[in-house]
């Protein structure tokens, strides 16, 4: 593979500023590549953390971080707000939603995935998602909504269906539940204890798939002792304004209805020319490069390579950084290699002083250590040092605080 280098470096563009598209950008970077980091947003998510902002935790501002802040850091690294409209593999150049197009020897796709309402009738038009800031700002309106017109009988009932038992639906509904055992009865107290309810809705007999039965078996208690109904083995039907109705026909009371339940390529990758397997993603070698355009590269979810893997932040960053490692080696001379995954293990919090953790050696852990690892890792991986400790303060205000003052939504 070649690169039409110049004595400034080659130039790189890198679409998507996740985990993928900032561990890439970062690399090349260093490498000495002349980078441009196009996103349609003008900051960085951590996505891991939105079911807090959902849920009043954090604030929108403790889980974003502005990409131009990040670019500053790195002299030969600049930003686009902007979106990808077309790939011109031919032509080594990608259009741009704002009517504009850049150059590129080297082309790294890491715009991530979107949600897949898996066809269910009614689930994208009544059902919250939670994978950007506005979705999670957008949960948090609702659910404050529907609390204020219980409180003052406008409304019957504010019940909560979790549809997915993977990592954010567990997630989301033992912070629910906490808020509603733990917090209502004091910020609400004219709701009744009947008056709401959180539900999780999984098609599998067991929550969290990817974990070793007995951390399943322990976060399914954490989530029954903190007064979730639990429908395991159940599938959606239909979402309704006011139900979800699961496939055998059951009728689920739910004035809020949040989807945690798969994600597939965006619509627009099909138009861009490029191989899709499964889901939409984009078909890559085991190098993580188009092969029939070895200089354009996709990593993070979009990326579908020989050995599948894990949607998760780990993977994401990973693949970033080897691309980033593989655009220099390549404007060198060197030899593109294939990507080889270190699994580091995985987690997920229920809620207060409870996670599971699961190391790739097949050691667990579960409670209080866990749920404290869970938050260091948490932290550490955030960007800026005034997010890092403001999530702190949140979390340790949130868990050990008034519980009056556990969750205060900000309109």
């Amino acid at each position: 593979m070649t690169a039409q280098n110049s004595a400034r470096g080659p130039r790189v563009v890198i679409v998507g500023a996740g985990f993928a598209g900032l561990a890439a950008a970062r690399r090349a970077a260093r490498g000495g590549a002349r980078v441009t980091l196009v996103d349609r947003n003008t900051y960085i998510t951590f996505q891991p953390l939105l079911y807090q902002v959902a849920t009043a935790g954090l604030s929108p501002g403790d889980v974003s971080y502005p990409t131009r802040s990040f670019a500053a850091k790195y002299p030969t690294m600049r930003t686009r707000q902007a979106a990808l409209s077309k790939v011109l593999p031919d032509e080594r150049r990608v259009e741009l939603d704002d009517g504009t197009g850049l150059e590129y020897d080297y082309l790294v796709l890491a715009t991530g995935v979107t949600t897949n309402w898996l066809g269910v009738p009614g689930a994208e038009r009544d059902a919250l998602p939670i994978y950007s800031v506005g979705d999670a700002i957008t949960l948090r309106k609702r659910l404050q909504r529907r609390l204020e017109d219980t409180a003052a009988g406008r409304r019957a009932s504010t019940h909560v269906v979790v549809v997915g038992g993977g990592a954010t639906g567990v997630e989301m509904a033992g912070t629910l539940a906490e808020l509603r055992r733990r917090t209502i009865p004091l910020t609400h107290p004219e709701i009744g204890p009947g008056q709401t309810s959180v539900t999780l809705v999984e098609r599998f007999d067991h929550v969290l798939s990817p974990y070793k039965p007995r951390l399943r078996a322990a976060a399914a208690r954490a989530l029954a002792k903190r007064g979730v109904r639990l429908r395991l083995g159940s599938t959606v039907a239909e979402v309704c304004p006011d139900a979800v109705v699961l496939g055998d026909g059951t009728r689920l009371p739910s004035d809020v209805t949040v989807w945690a339940l798969g994600v597939a390529a965006p619509p627009e990758a099909a138009d861009w020319g490029l191989p899709q397997g499964k889901g939409g993603r984009i078909t890559v070698t085991e190098a993580l490069n188009v092969e029939r355009y070895p200089e354009i590269f996709v990593a993070g979810d979009l990326a579908g390579p020989p050995d599948p893997l894990p949607q998760l932040a780990q993977p994401a960053i990973q693949m970033g950084e080897h691309v980033g490692r593989q655009i220099v080696a390549a404007t060198r001379g060197g030899p593109v290699r294939p990507f080889a995954y270190r699994d580091p293990g995985i987690m997920a919090t229920v809620g207060r002083a409870e996670a599971v953790l699961q190391f790739p050696n097949g050691w667990t852990m579960h409670g209080l250590p866990a749920w404290l690892a869970w938050i260091v890792l948490h932290v550490a991986y955030l960007l800026g040092g005034r997010n890092r400790m403001s999530v702190l303060i949140n979390f340790v205000w949130r868990y050990t605080g008034p519980r009056r003052t556990a969750a205060s939504v900000i309109e």
